[in-house]
């Protein structure tokens, strides 16, 4: 058994004096199984503010300092990774404006009992929670660190269990315990009671502070269960929103379900690798998880309710949100490492933490005027997301909670959860409950919209011709090549009275089923009218008269040209492109698209083609390609390929870039041959 005896306090000399005489001191001696072969020690520790390599040496005279004992409160726990056992530090116990470097000192002697006493060696278990990082001396001798001392700045890493070995002789008289802290300006920001240790050492048989040791690492994988499921909930969320935005790409609220999911998951990985490795300084983990990803998500969770209630004026909600964004992180970043503290002075944060407190307040105000603009408009049904984001508000703000007393730790048969990971969880599964509803009612509704277009579709294929009519003394061809599945273009060949041809070209304002319809409106008019009309001004007049009152807000261009056997052409306009004749545009007096004035009249253009000669329709697909570089197909380039085929013309401009329907249309007289 080792009895382990503690003398509280440090004897001895200033170093620049002869040692004195160090007067016998009562010892503590703690007996016990080999389990209990170890002693916590609580103290009471001399405490000094300052830095100096001479406090760690044995014989330094620290009777001058302050005490400080390291017993745990009853039932206290870190109020923010919810670890039992947590003692305030020094800024809480008489120190408050203390940042930098400050020792902490203890005189232990102890005791070996039993045959094995010479093979046995000393070690000590530092505390899980102290702030930001120390150096451990015995006797003035380095034993370990925690944190980096190499350079002009300390760098320092999430608090983590560590334990040192002492000196082979440390059995054989008392020994001084000096641990030099350092933290940093802005750490007290965050806590009220920072600085230092948080609890105690335990001093102990190496084997036996191994098994301390591996208790307080299983402490830390308690604390850190809650951080790992949320993770993962977390990452099924970003795929979740993600994979919909990528199946609906209109549902822009999936989208940012996936991006805040995102930003909450690099946070919490961050905590997760801080907890176990030092490989991510902290200044680089505060500056990801307080001043960046802390208002990101915020903010993109207020635009993800802002899109899934599709409120009014969502442009300006956007801008408002990412300008409130961008402030708050350039505000936090003024009271956080590196910048506090050095570019930054610490007189500031008299007035810049209560405006970084403000701006983040905000944040949470924005997300909760969105909920309260998203339920007015939705009423009952978006009662649901009332919750979610009541619990989002809970869980951004769980680190203030706890500076103003609320308890936000909780546990459960042994693991220790924080409100902040609970309410994450309960948010996401409600979250995505609601994304699924709405998911599945929009493929319900994208599978009605889609048989309603086939269905539109196979209705303007029975009134576009699959095949070209034959006429006496012509040749005529048609390409026709829509955008999307239902296009806009019409057109129609039909056989003129007097043995001629009638071709009609158009394009209807707008896409889809109402295009569609419209479409099945005028090719129906059209082949009912040329029974009866012969000019092209008269048929334009009618299908005017037909289209007043069912344009819907749009408007429909046409053109209607007679090509007669002899040659000559007539030709009315409305609002539609011009013919070309042998790679000339024809000038054509235009008359108002269809649809817009029951009064408007359609003056007619006449002239001739001889035999051999093309006319050429397009619809403005043509015109308007546009390349990658933006750059339209234009006029000059249609008239340029006018006299080639219909099929070269589009695809032609399809390769160009087609981003409308496209419509070709070729009139060409033929040589008639003497009999």
């Amino acid at each position: 058994m080792l009895p382990l005896l503690l003398l509280p306090g440090a004897l001895g000399a200033p170093r620049t004096h002869a040692p004195k005489a160090v007067a016998p001191i009562p010892s503590i001696t703690v007996k016990g199984t080999i389990g209990d072969a170890s002693m916590v020690l609580n103290g009471p520790w001399k405490f000094h503010p300052g830095d100096d390599p001479a406090f760690a040496a044995p014989e330094f005279d620290d009777s001058g300092w302050s005490n400080l004992d390291l017993t745990p409160p009853p039932g206290s726990y870190d109020p923010v990774t919810g670890s039992s056992g947590f003692v305030p530090g020094w800024t809480s116990r008489g120190f408050p404006k203390l940042t930098g470097f400050a020792w902490y000192r203890l005189r232990v002697q102890a005791q070996v009992e039993g045959a094995d006493a010479d093979s046995k060696r000393l070690a000590i278990a530092m505390p899980i929670n102290f702030d930001d990082a120390y150096q451990v001396y015995v006797d003035g001798q380095l034993l370990g660190q925690f944190g980096d001392f190499s350079s002009n700045h300390v760098v320092f890493y999430t608090a983590q269990p560590r334990s040192f070995l002492l000196p082979d002789d440390a059995l054989k008289h008392p020994f001084v315990i000096a641990i030099r802290f350092w933290m940093a300006p802005s750490t007290p920001i965050t806590s009220e009671d920072a600085g230092g240790l948080h609890g105690p050492l335990i001093l102990g048989d190496s084997a036996a502070i191994d098994s301390v040791l591996r208790l307080k690492w299983d402490a830390v994988n308690r604390t850190q269960v809650g951080t790992l499921i949320t993770s993962l909930a977390m990452a099924l969320s970003t795929l979740l929103g993600f994979i919909l935005y990528s199946l609906d790409r209109d549902e822009a609220a999936y989208f940012w379900l996936g991006a805040a999911s995102l930003a909450s998951l690099a946070a919490r990985l961050s905590v997760l690798l801080g907890n176990y490795f030092t490989v991510i300084p902290k200044v680089a983990e505060i500056l990801l998880q307080d001043v960046i990803v802390a208002p990101l998500t915020l903010g993109m969770w207020a635009l993800f309710w802002a899109y899934w209630f599709d409120l009014a004026g969502i442009k300006k909600i956007v801008r408002s949100t990412w300008a409130l964004i961008i402030l708050t992180i350039a505000v936090m970043a003024t009271v956080r490492p590196p910048l506090y503290g050095s570019l930054v002075p610490l007189t500031a944060s008299s007035w810049l933490v209560p405006l970084a407190l403000f701006l983040r307040m905000m944040l949470g105000a924005l997300l909760l005027w969105v909920a309260f603009k998203g339920l007015r408009k939705q009423g009952a049904s978006g009662w649901m997301a009332l919750f979610p984001i009541l619990l989002t508000v809970i869980g951004a703000y769980q680190e203030d909670l706890g500076v103003v007393h609320v308890h936000t730790i909780l546990r459960f048969g042994g693991l220790t959860f924080g409100l902040g990971i609970v309410s994450d969880l309960l948010m996401l599964a409600i979250i995505s409950i609601l994304m699924m509803q709405r998911f599945m009612r929009s493929q319900r509704e994208s599978v009605k919209l889609r048989i309603e277009i086939e269905q539109a579709r196979l209705v303007q294929q029975l009134l576009i011709p699959d095949a070209t009519p034959t006429f006496p003394g012509f040749t005529v061809e048609s390409v026709y090549r829509p955008a999307q599945h239902v296009g806009g273009d019409f057109f129609q060949f039909l056989k003129a009275p007097n043995g001629g041809v009638l071709a009609i070209i158009g394009d209807v304002s707008g896409k889809g089923t109402p295009a569609a319809m419209t479409v099945a409106l005028i090719v129906g008019t059209v082949r009912t009218l040329a029974h009866y009309l012969e000019q092209p001004a008269q048929i334009l007049a009618a299908l005017n008269n037909r289209m007043v009152g069912r344009s819907q807000g749009g408007f429909t261009t046409c053109l209607v040209l007679r090509a007669d056997p002899d040659g000559t052409v007539t030709v009315a306009n409305a609002g539609h492109i011009a013919p070309y004749v042998q790679g000339q545009e024809i000038g054509t007096d235009n008359g108002l698209p269809l649809g817009l004035n029951p009064e408007t009249t359609y003056p007619e253009t006449t002239f001739k083609i001889l035999n051999g000669e093309q006319i050429t329709m397009v619809t403005d697909g043509v015109v308007e390609a546009r390349n990658l570089n933006g750059e339209l197909f234009g006029f000059a380039r249609t008239a340029g390929i006018s006299l080639e085929s219909a099929d070269t013309i589009v695809r032609a401009a399809q390769r160009f870039g087609q981003e409308d329907d496209i419509t070709v249309l070729t009139v060409t007289k033929l040589l008639m041959r003497r009999v």
